[in-house]
């Protein structure tokens, strides 16, 4: 692994900055400074999951610029509106850009390969307009963050709706868009008093145990949003070569899965920084009867990776997802749940036994 890659990002120093925020998703923490409080005023949609003070996973400084002239890395990605993706010879380079805001990119985000040590810079040109709406960590820069801090974890972001019933039992539907995630939320809320993570996107990750797996430290507890949530902070989680037999052993002996709210909702609007170990996985499809098919190893790490985040580009994020996958099933019943919507579907899951 590389020296502290934090040296080698533009604009990175060592100084500590006058003000920073924290919050933490799905187990990553992320640490934001800047040299002014606009430069760390969390979105809304993160405020619930703000953190204490602590060892962060990401570390970001917001930098101003002039202006952010392109620059000519090599492209790896073209989202096809908002954002782009480069490699450079020290990391990657995000680059954000909006008609609003001119030709030029209106943010960029300079991050190491682990993502661990980053520099967001902020357009002074791009902003002169429009004093007020910069947001540093507005979306899509948190989700793209978490989801490319995965790869270097045992985790994964599957666009599903977590749900917790009232003795704590963890069930996990994953679908498409359109699959029925908010109408499968609606009924759960309507027939028991459930705990929503979210109604579209779950982060599922192995349960860190003292001594074992990537992270060198005991998970701690530390307060979460307004809702009072907790929400399990683990530390040190590069998944570099040397640890990549640590990974092995922790296949072999690690905790259970569980499942995190994330900020990102759906139609339902329900996103919470709570987590819940992981009971059940159901693939949601519109059908009648409210069938229940056990599926394969095969066809559950298929069905879940085709409703994945994953970052494409390289070869070694989808094979860590695959194999991560591979572990869910094994360790997690999948299900097919071809479901009328109704309360029906509901009370086919309460009845239901493996």
């Amino acid at each position: 692994m590389m020296g502290n890659p934090k040296s080698l990002l533009p604009g990175t120093s060592s100084e500590p900055a006058a003000h920073c925020s924290r919050f933490c998703i799905g187990g990553v923490s992320v640490e934001v400074a800047g040299e002014c409080d606009m430069d760390v005023t969390l979105v809304p949609s993160l405020v619930p999951f703000r953190v204490d003070a602590g060892v962060s996973d990401i570390n970001i400084q917001v930098k101003w610029a002039d202006s952010l002239p392109p620059r000519f890395e090599r492209q790896l990605f073209d989202s096809g509106t908002i954002w782009r993706l480069y490699e450079g010879e020290d990391g990657f380079q995000f680059d954000f850009n909006s008609p609003v805001f001119g030709e030029r990119p209106y943010k960029r985000l300079l991050v190491d390969r682990y993502f661990r040590w980053a520099t967001l810079q902020m357009s002074e040109e791009s902003f002169a307009g429009f004093p007020n709406v910069a947001e540093p960590l507005e979306y899509p820069l948190d989700e793209l963050l978490i989801m490319h801090r995965l790869t270097q974890e045992q985790a994964i972001e599957l666009h599903s709706c977590g749900i917790v019933r009232p003795d704590g039992v963890g069930n996990l539907f994953v679908g498409h868009s359109g699959a029925g995630k908010s109408t499968t939320t609606r009924l759960w809320t309507a027939a028991e008093d459930v705990e929503v993570l979210s109604d579209d996107r779950i982060i599922v990750r192995r349960e860190a145990e003292p001594g074992n797996g990537t992270r060198s430290e005991t998970p701690s507890r530390v307060a979460g949003g307004a809702d009072g949530h907790e929400v399990l902070r683990l530390h040190d989680c590069s998944a570099s070569q040397t640890s990549r037999s640590a990974q092995d052993d922790k296949r072999k002996t690690g905790g259970q899965m569980r499942m995190y709210g994330t900020p990102w909702h759906g139609e339902a609007a329900f996103a919470s920084p709570g987590s819940a170990r992981l009971s059940r996985i159901f693939v949601l499809e519109h059908g009648r009867g409210n069938v229940l098919t056990r599926l394969s190893p095969v066809q559950a790490v298929a069905e879940l990776f085709a409703r994945s985040f994953v970052p494409f580009h390289r070869h070694e994020y989808v094979d860590s997802a695959l194999q991560f996958l591979q572990d869910v099933v094994n360790e997690v019943p999948c299900y097919r749940y071809a479901f009328e919507p109704d309360q029906g579907a509901v009370e086919r899951i309460l009845e239901f036994r493996d």
